[in-house]
């Protein structure tokens, strides 16, 4: 994971992490707040299988030691999975600023997958994309070994 669970927490109001829970039927504070973070947890794991998608062009993934940028995208990618969850899409200002924090991190991933941005880190797979090389036993026949046929 790219993110943890206290991250999330600390990006959104307590209000907004009330409204993800709101429609279930919870007995309890405390069910609530399991319900909630299931819901993170869930919001963390796509936003890290969606990175991978892009990453895997270029980097074994999962990364072992993500740069800060790629924690920071995580980020952004659960917290807009959580409010659009919750039907959230462009109506107020707050809600345009998750998604287009969203457009950010899906377009920086777009250039890592084509190879325009690196991410600093060794990329195994790339190297072997740089050449192409092939071996196999000796010649039999060559010029020389058919001269004078």
């Amino acid at each position: 994971m790219y993110c943890t669970e206290e991250d999330i927490r600390q990006i959104l109001k307590t209000d907004l992490l009330a409204q993800l829970v709101s429609g279930e039927a919870v007995a309890s504070p405390e069910e609530a707040q399991q319900l909630l973070s299931t819901i993170i947890e869930q919001a963390i794991a796509d936003a890290g299988a969606e990175i991978d998608g892009y990453l895997a062009a270029r980097y074994p993934v999962p990364l072992s030691k993500p740069p800060t940028i790629i924690s920071k995208y995580a980020k952004d990618l659960a917290v807009y999975n959580l409010v659009s969850r919750i039907g959230a899409g462009g109506g107020d200002d707050r809600e345009n600023n998750y998604l287009k924090r969203y457009q950010y991190a899906i377009k920086f991933l777009e250039m890592v997958a084509k190879g325009t941005v690196e991410l600093g880190i060794a990329s195994p797979s790339r190297q072997a994309a740089t050449g192409f090389q092939m071996t196999g036993p000796p010649r039999i026949f060559s010029r020389d070994s058919l001269k004078g046929m």
